[in-house]
């Protein structure tokens, strides 16, 4: 008599978690060795509040002190109703730090990948004009004037180009340096600048990358010339220096809707 029991495992339902957070204290979204980061705190959020040890999977790695108003990670649990359990972001809320915070969690289909089943991701940087403490820890002060119709323009060419190598990280393990951007633009509301990109996908440090090179334009040190031989170089020594991290918000991802179930 075969004594051997053939026990099944159980089905797992996979979810998508959507939270916001302040990235001033974190060394970004991914696990790291002897480092807190957003992603380690909401794995034991979640495995504590479940009772079942789970590991997320982020849409896309932040660096330190970027923040987020819409990130979305998605993780695997053996229950089936967390989406219908109304509690539970409630719960999760009590056991997360202040600067983090779960805004919704939703049922999706088994192969539904937050980072790539994403259609697009909107960024913003904020730059202020004015020395404020209340957003010491949300934007790059800059001082004087900045032409933004010159970096508008600069907008123009960025969205002509596919590979922005240039605007790229060294050493990124990376397949392909091309990202489609849908829209960019500059634009002052009181005394803050804000900048607006949107594309299917982002290299690491493009955007502060880019940025970083188009307040050189702003301030009459690149001209729209160079900016695109910078592009067209694919190289980043080319370009200007990246802007402070803690000017950076991630501010939207798009997902098809069938994905939701």
């Amino acid at each position: 008599m075969n004594n051997y029991i053939c026990r099944k495992m159980p089905v797992k339902t996979r979810y998508f978690i959507f939270i916001s957070f302040k990235g001033t204290s974190y060394h970004g979204w991914q696990i790291q060795p002897n480092s807190v980061t957003i992603q380690k705190i909401l794995d034991e959020a979640i495995g504590t509040i479940l009772n079942e040890r789970t590991a997320t999977t982020g849409a896309g790695r932040t660096d330190t002190g970027v923040h987020a108003v819409v990130f979305c990670a998605h993780f695997e649990s053996i229950r089936q109703d967390l989406a219908a359990n109304k509690n539970l972001v409630f719960r999760l809320n009590r056991f997360l730090p202040k600067d983090i915070s779960v805004t919704g969690i939703s049922k999706v289909l088994p192969d539904a990948h937050a980072r790539f089943s994403a259609v697009s991701r909107t960024y913003r940087y904020y730059i202020s004009t004015v020395k404020d403490p209340f957003s010491e820890d949300s934007s790059w002060f800059l001082h004087g004037d900045i032409a933004l119709d010159h970096m508008n323009k600069a907008c123009l060419l960025l969205m002509k180009h596919s590979d922005f190598t240039s605007f790229s990280r060294l050493h990124s393990d990376v397949k392909t340096n091309l990202c489609r951007i849908f829209s960019a633009h500059w634009e002052k509301r009181d005394n803050r600048i804000i900048f607006t990109i949107r594309a299917d996908r982002f290299l690491r440090n493009m955007v502060r990358a880019i940025v970083g090179t188009m307040v050189e334009i702003g301030h009459s040190k690149t001209s729209l010339k160079e900016f695109e031989e910078i592009i067209l170089a694919k190289d980043r020594g080319r370009a200007g220096k990246s802007a402070p991290a803690k000017g950076l918000f991630l501010e939207g991802i798009e997902y098809p809707e069938e994905i939701f179930v």
